[in-house]
């Protein structure tokens, strides 16, 4: 579980008392998938790279699995929760897309022979082996995205944040990614996912709200997207249809393909 104390936080260059997180409380459970939402400026980013260790908080402690996140537990902390940034290429370093993903493992010294198989198979894992001897930049961006992923999951973390992952793509590029978000939590990776796209909210098992710097809320799905106020005060602009006939249906969680396809069952 990651377990978050009385956390707050403020910018360096900021007055103390202009905070972006206010005593902010809340737990993440493990090989659980949690959609952040909220206006921007809330916080959510921010706490995402709290939780990572990338900023250092003013008050208040972040516990991962009994582990303090602090500076002499860093390297522990960051095995155990990998961080995918909006743009993939703020977090690709190498020239090829395999030593992209040995890079973190040569970090870890691990043995030659075991690096090249389990290059192979994170790369077969996001539907990338036939691209290992291609350079990043060739690739789209939904690849390069998948390929931002691997360089993480070759970790083996046991949590995964993802900061608005798919805001940069098409629908192609975001429906690859999301499919392979969902293929890691089904592999049982906790997921914590920013997002402000309601076709990804769905696919949480709970939305938390934040709003003014702390957790104002956390609904599942069905309550969150059932109840109008809800995603007014999340600041998302508009809801899909299929979101609302989903629901309708008695559907859980599901895609646009899956509720036509209830659809068509229910009322053939």
């Amino acid at each position: 579980m990651i377990e978050i104390k009385n956390l707050c936080f403020t910018y360096p260059g900021h007055q103390k008392d202009d905070r972006v997180l206010f005593n902010t409380e809340i737990n993440f459970e493990k090989q659980k998938f949690y959609s952040i939402v909220g206006p921007n400026g809330s916080g959510k980013s921010t706490l995402a790279r709290l939780i990572n260790g990338i900023l250092y908080p003013y008050t208040g402690e972040i516990i991962v699995d009994g582990i303090k996140v602090e500076e002499k537990n860093f390297e522990a902390i960051r095995q155990k929760v990998g961080y995918i940034f909006q743009n993939p290429e703020n977090q690709l370093v190498s020239t090829l897309v395999e030593t992209e993903v040995a890079f973190a493992l040569e970090n870890l010294c691990i043995p030659r022979i075991e690096m090249h198989k389990r290059v192979d198979d994170i790369l077969e894992f996001v539907e990338l082996l036939d691209c290992k001897g291609k350079p990043p930049h060739m690739l789209s961006g939904g690849q390069k995205q998948r390929l931002a992923i691997a360089s993480i999951v070759v970790f083996e973390p046991d949590y995964i944040i993802f900061d608005e992952p798919t805001s940069m793509l098409d629908s192609r590029g975001k429906k690859e990614v999301n499919y392979l978000i969902k293929k890691l939590h089904r592999e049982g990776k906790g997921v914590i996912m920013i997002t402000h796209d309601p076709s990804e909210i769905i696919l949480s098992d709970t939305v938390v709200v934040m709003n003014n710097g702390k957790v104002a809320a956390q609904f599942t799905p069905e309550e969150f997207f059932t109840k109008p106020e809800n995603y007014k005060w999340a600041d998302l602009k508009s809801i899909p249809e299929y979101i609302k006939i989903g629901y309708e249906l008695g559907m859980k969680k599901f895609t646009r393909e899956e509720v036509a396809c209830e659809y068509v069952r229910q009322y053939q």
